[in-house]
């Protein structure tokens, strides 16, 4: 029998890999803080009065081949094999891709295409989506089961400056859009954010290429990966000759996934029509930025403090403590929303120290909890997964995301376009999504029980959060 031993882990791989991440988040923020902007306003020059659930159908019908497309490009993945390794290849080449498509979606809208517009939109996230899946199974091809939060907390920690730097742009003065912004000035201005972030994607894509040797990287840890095996979380041992899960693990990754898809129902309805909601409803457009900043230095602290909570309390415990603070901060937004008679702004148009206090600490709120949900959420889907298919699991996780931000866009549109409350319904329809999420949840199995890990934890020398980081108590 195996001597048990201690895993770390290797943070200098996972600082390389994350900038994949990095470059995704990056662009992401880019799209969804523009892009509704630009086709709302496109849309009204054309004489469209109703433009909520138009722009939600455009913003999903991108991410509707994208639900195919993972998939197919995380199983091909699995199965390939090149002296570059079985996913950098489709991470470069997605990467190039990407880098010549991204800026068309500005170019169009400055030359008044609007048919160019959405094509160049889809044809981003086709590709975008393409090396996604490839892109996040690299580290757990190289990650110990144990130590994925750990690792998925460092990832998504790097990925989220990406988030930062992007957004930062949106709030200059040189790039910001405000609510009575005509197209003449939307169109001199939105070509600079897909500019500089297409410029950064390329030094992004020639780190990448220097520094991570995959196949040298899956060959030092592929005896702590295959020890990692013994130590899942599944309910049940995986037959890893027929990829086959128990019955119980079956049910835990089906309600992990209905869990993953009723949170980004939440989540993506309110990043697809925040800056819509804040301009319009609020009357500073600014204030989404600002939120959308606050949300990620907060979550970026999130990652950084609380990337090994999981080994003490379980990923499960971890996962409900975030639902239910974005829960209360959405559910405070949405009962504030409903008040028509409120004002938000005063006479010069700049949000009350009052209210920006308010949104702020819900920022706050939604930060901590999304952090929580993303270090954790990832790794329970792959836990199911062996080092044979870890690209088909990985899809898994994002075909969930996905098909949310495929339907949601449309569903809250329709919701918002044929009620008299309109756009302040969006924080209702998020905290209830948000709320179904926990009870669906809730049903979820773990293998170690909450209070085993305390007394276990108890049992356990006590270290300092840095010493614990990257390691596992066996």
């Amino acid at each position: 029998m195996e001597e048990k031993r201690q895993l770390k882990l290797n943070y200098k791989n996972t600082f390389k890999i994350a900038f994949a991440f990095f470059g995704i988040l990056m662009l992401w923020q880019v799209y969804n803080t523009y892009c509704p902007i630009i086709l709302e306003k496109m849309l009204q020059e054309q004489g469209v009065e109703t433009t909520n659930y138009l722009v939600g159908i455009i913003m999903a019908l991108d991410n509707v081949a994208a639900i195919f497309i993972m998939p197919i490009f995380g199983t091909l993945s699995d199965k390939t094999k090149t002296k570059y390794g079985k996913r950098m290849p489709y991470i470069v080449i997605g990467m190039l891709l990407t880098i010549i498509v991204f800026p068309f979606i500005a170019l169009m809208c400055m030359w008044n295409i609007f048919a160019g517009v959405i094509v160049f939109m889809m044809l981003f996230l086709i590709i975008m989506q393409s090396y996604r899946s490839p892109a996040v199974a690299l580290m757990p091809d190289v990650t110990p089961k144990p130590l994925r939060s750990t690792a998925n907390g460092l990832i998504n920690l790097i990925g989220y400056f990406g988030g930062v730097f992007a957004t930062i742009l949106g709030m200059l003065s040189i790039f910001k859009l405000n609510a009575d912004s005509s197209l003449a000035e939307i169109q001199d201005k939105v070509i600079w954010p897909f500019a500089i972030c297409t410029a950064i994607l390329v030094i992004v894509l020639i780190f990448l290429i220097i520094t991570i040797k995959e196949n040298k990287m899956i060959n030092e840890t592929k005896d702590d990966v295959e020890y990692g095996e013994s130590l899942s979380d599944t309910l049940d041992k995986i037959d890893e000759e027929n990829n086959l899960l128990s019955k119980k693990d079956k049910r835990n990754l089906i309600i992990i996934l209905i869990s993953i898809f009723l949170w980004f129902m939440s989540f993506n309805a309110f990043e697809t029509f925040g800056s819509l909601y804040f301009k319009n409803v609020v009357g500073d457009s600014t204030m989404y930025s600002t939120m959308a900043t606050i949300l990620s230095v907060v979550s970026i602290l999130t990652f950084l403090l609380c990337s090994s909570l999981s080994n003490k309390i379980g990923r499960k415990i971890s996962i409900i403590i975030g639902l239910v603070l974005i829960t209360i901060a959405l559910g405070s937004i949405a009962i504030i929303s409903l008040n028509s008679k409120i004002i938000f702004v005063n006479d010069l148009g700049n949000v009350l120290v009052g209210w920006k206090i308010f949104y702020i600490g819900m920022s706050v709120l939604i930060g901590i909890g999304w952090a929580l949900i993303n270090i954790n959420s990832f790794p329970m889907v792959v836990e199911y997964s062996n080092t044979k298919n870890l690209g088909k699991f990985t899809s898994y996780y994002y075909v969930s995301s996905m098909l949310a931000q495929t339907v949601t866009p449309i569903l809250v549109g329709l919701i918002m376009d044929f009620n008299s409350k309109g756009q302040r319904l969006l924080f209702v329809y998020s905290s209830i999504m948000m709320f179904l999420a926990i009870v669906v949840f809730i049903f979820v199995q773990e293998k170690i029980k909450l209070k085993d890990r305390i007394e276990k934890n108890k049992n356990t020398k006590h270290k300092s959060s840095l010493e614990k980081l990257g390691e596992i108590d066996d």
